[in-house]
């Protein structure tokens, strides 16, 4: 039987993406499927009382600072979006609504990319269409699945779900009950899976 691993995650999160761009060489490298988690980062902060680092200016600063670090790390790129913070609910119903579909992948990328390296408005709802379909995406099927009842609720459920969990902040990741918060924590997360 092939080791999980459950991923909550936020569009909205620089530290979702930054991992994001590494999980699939993690999970190549040991084996583990990875059991993708879309949460509304919101929902938690509000249930845990946290909130972004982005609101406490010398925290920001540092953040920033690390998270560019990590990208260079990665050899990834990272620009930081100047109209951060932005609100991902019909983003995160986006990826709820194509997480059981081919176009899962491909929706995560788009979005992230939109928001960490083309430093998109994806709080514009023009924007994000555009993005959408310039990625070959239909806009009114995105909107439709967005919008039904079935997709909102399961969104609801997997931040309710991580909020049970003990997640305060993404990205969060649980290798059975054991778990680990923040991108920079992969090397534990991979050799807690090694150990295993």
């Amino acid at each position: 039987m092939t080791e999980t691993i459950d991923f909550y995650f936020d569009v909205g999160s620089p530290a979702s993406y930054l991992a994001w761009t590494q999980l699939p060489a993690l999970a190549e490298r040991t084996g583990v499927e990875i059991r993708w988690k879309p949460m509304l980062l919101g929902g938690v902060f509000k249930a845990t009382g946290n909130q972004s680092p982005a609101m406490i200016p010398a925290k920001s600063r540092y953040t920033r600072l690390d998270m560019e670090r990590f990208a260079r790390i990665y050899g990834v790129p990272l620009n930081f979006n100047p109209h951060f913070p932005v609100n991902t609910l019909v983003l995160m119903r986006g990826a709820v609504a194509y997480r059981d579909t081919p176009d899962f992948h491909r929706y995560l990328d788009v979005v992230f990319n939109a928001m960490w390296v083309d430093e998109k408005n994806l709080n514009d709802p023009g924007t994000a269409v555009s993005v959408l379909q310039q990625a070959g995406f239909d806009a009114e099927d995105v909107l439709a699945r967005c919008d039904d009842a079935s997709v909102k609720a399961e969104l609801k459920r997997l931040t309710e779900e991580a909020i049970g969990r003990g997640v305060f902040g993404a990205p969060t990741f649980f290798a059975g009950d054991e778990m680990f918060f923040g991108q920079d924590r992969l090397p534990q997360l991979e050799q807690h899976i090694n150990a295993r």
